[in-house]
């Protein structure tokens, strides 16, 4: 099968990318040599000028990304598989990092809504020196996998993600997910509990079921709203609502993976898959769902983590019921047959950046390593 490998050395620059059999891997995502020959020369330009993460989020003035994140470098090779989702033929990109010294298990992690899944850097490097083989995609709709014409579905993520093991032959898994891949993690362990050895929730959106507070939204109106968000205004908006407490340039990636596309032409199609996602969020619930699980689930919270999709749109009276998260991950695991939840103090919700060590200890003295 053809297949498009996406090579970068960390530390070295923010790109080296090298093509084979240039494929499609959307349906709109056709690199021409013109852009390979213009990514190289924004490579050069890197390596002899300083670069300044928050300048470059901030700046008027973009160098665009494809719809595919054409351009934003992840940290391993990435490889596609294709999946039809709905009768639409796409591609599902993922990374897939072996370790040194092998201890015959895998971990599959699960990206949030606005993060790209090379966010996991850290994570992959810790598991990989514990000898977990590691598992990375980007789910249809995020990073650099297609972006459908067509609504996103837990269902068909799920199945996506169980076709990719099958296609790995791997047959049993450690699932760790984050944000709005908790909710999706929800659903693969209920649908696959076969396929799923551990299950790891960080900082998991979908504890409660958002329809409880939040009126429904039409979605060309999320469409215009999201639409009118400025990079400065993304930035606070995700200092606020994630309590983050790393350092300005460690969030001006999560703000170019998305500012930047504003300057593909297919920057509708992107943003219509976006708020799909939001969509998916909001009419999709699994909080009824997580009590059922069987399998051993481990919460990962941060203490100050009280995100809650959809807040600004509730009545104000609703609003302060919601986001309890680290309450709500507490209650449902006394609900759930092997399951435990832990709360790190002074951590939002980028738990595993904010509190590593931690977070390590935690997860791998979970897994049993």
């Amino acid at each position: 099968m053809p297949g498009r490998l996406v090579e970068q050395s960390p530390g070295i620059s923010r790109f080296r990318v090298r093509c084979f059999a240039s494929p499609r891997n959307d349906m709109a995502n056709h690199e021409t040599p013109m852009i390979r020959i213009l990514s190289a020369a924004l490579a050069v330009a890197l390596l002899a000028f300083p670069f300044t993460p928050t300048r470059a989020a901030d700046s008027p003035s973009r160098e665009p990304y494809g719809i595919a994140l054409e351009g934003f470098a992840y940290p391993y090779p990435v490889h596609l598989l294709p999946v039809v989702n709905d009768g639409e033929q796409l591609s599902m990109v993922y990374m897939d990092v072996s370790p040194a010294q092998p201890n015959g298990r895998t971990v599959v992690l699960l990206h949030g809504r606005n993060f790209p899944s090379s966010y996991w850097a850290p994570v992959i490097k810790m598991l990989s020196e514990a000898g977990f083989r590691v598992v990375v995609p980007d789910q249809i709709g995020f990073g650099k996998s297609s972006k459908p014409q067509g609504e996103l579905h837990f269902d068909n993520l799920a199945r996506n993600t169980i076709a990719l093991l099958d296609h790995l032959k791997i047959d049993k898994a450690e699932i760790v997910a984050h944000s709005l891949g908790g909710m999706l993690g929800v659903r693969i362990a209920r649908a696959y509990p076969d396929r799923v050895a551990h299950l790891v929730l960080t900082a998991p959106i979908g504890l409660e079921d958002y329809r409880l507070y939040v009126p429904p939204t039409p979605t060309e109106k999320m469409i215009e709203t999201e639409d009118k968000l400025t990079a400065e205004g993304y930035r606070k908006q995700l200092q606020t609502n994630y309590a983050i407490k790393l350092p300005a340039e460690a969030i001006t990636p999560f703000i170019d993976a998305r500012f930047n596309i504003k300057g593909s032409p297919d920057y509708p199609r992107w943003l219509r898959a976006f708020v799909s996602s939001g969509q998916m969020i909001y009419r999709e619930p699994v909080a009824h769902e997580i009590p059922l699980i069987a399998l051993p689930t481990l919460f990962i919270m941060g203490a100050d983590d009280h995100n809650a999709p959809g807040r600004p749109l509730a009545p104000e009276a609703l609003r302060a019921k919601m986001g309890q998260n680290a309450e709500l991950a507490k209650a449902l695991a006394t609900k759930m047959p092997n399951a435990r939840a832990e709360v790190i103090p002074n951590t939002g919700h980028l738990v595993f950046l904010e509190a590593p060590e931690k977070y390590k200890e935690l997860m791998l003295g979970f897994l049993g390593r």
